[in-house]
Parts: C-alpha cells; structure tokens; sequence
C-alpha cells in the first residue's frame, strides 16, 4: 500500500469528505455572511421573477447575482449548491417564490443592489 497526502490525492481523483450537512439555517446565515463580507459590492437583480411562468423563472440567473455570490462559495457548492439559477436557489435553500422573489428581484431595488441590501433580505428569511 503507498501513503499519499491529501494534496497527492487531490491532483488524481475527486476527495470527498464525510461532513455533516447544513441545515437551512445553516445555509441561508452562510449566504448572508458572505454577502456581508462585501457590503458594497454591486449585485444584479432578476428582472421580472413575479412575471414569469415557473419554467421561465427558474431558469432565470443573472452574472453577479445574490445567487452567484452563493454558488462562488466552495461551503455552499459543496453541500450542493447546483448552478446559480432562480429555481436551484429556491430548492438549494428551500425558500417559496415570495422569499426568493424579496431577495433578488429588480422591483425592489433597480437593475442592481448592494450586497448589504440582498443580505438584509436574506437575514429577514431567517427570521
């Protein structure tokens, strides 16, 4: 049997490691912090999401989205974390339209919004 490190084994296979999953509390707070973490950062907002038909919304995503912010994070693609789309966000942290709709949707905030403000809306979920 041949001893490699962790690093070794990384460059010629997928290492996964038993952790537990975390709870939706645990999710949405994670998305929140990293939003915080750049409180100005500019952030695009889904035009439309109460329009759409289910099928269309949740396909919509948008580059530099509150969403995309998430699936950057390694933590959060790694408890399954998907795509950064409308519908994977609502399963991923198991929000109704409503939810989702005051977190990233363009009539609130215009086509774009700080991450101060997406994460306000997120820690209001949590609530």
């Amino acid at each position: 049997m041949r001893h490699q490190t962790l690093d070794q084994l990384h460059a010629v296979a997928e290492v996964k490691t038993a952790r537990p999953i975390m709870s939706r509390t645990q999710r949405l707070a994670r998305w929140a912090e990293l939003l915080e973490r750049e409180p100005t950062r500019l952030l695009t907002a889904l035009t439309g999401t109460e329009y759409r038909g289910r099928a269309e919304r949740d396909v919509m995503r948008g580059d530099g989205s509150p969403i995309s912010v998430a699936l950057e994070d390694p933590i959060l693609h790694g408890e399954g974390l998907k795509d950064d789309s409308y519908g994977e966000a609502k399963r991923f942290f198991e929000l109704t339209d409503y939810q989702l709709h005051e977190i990233v949707c363009y009539c609130h905030v215009g086509d774009v919004m700080q991450a101060s403000r997406a994460a306000l809306s997120v820690r209001d979920v949590l609530d």
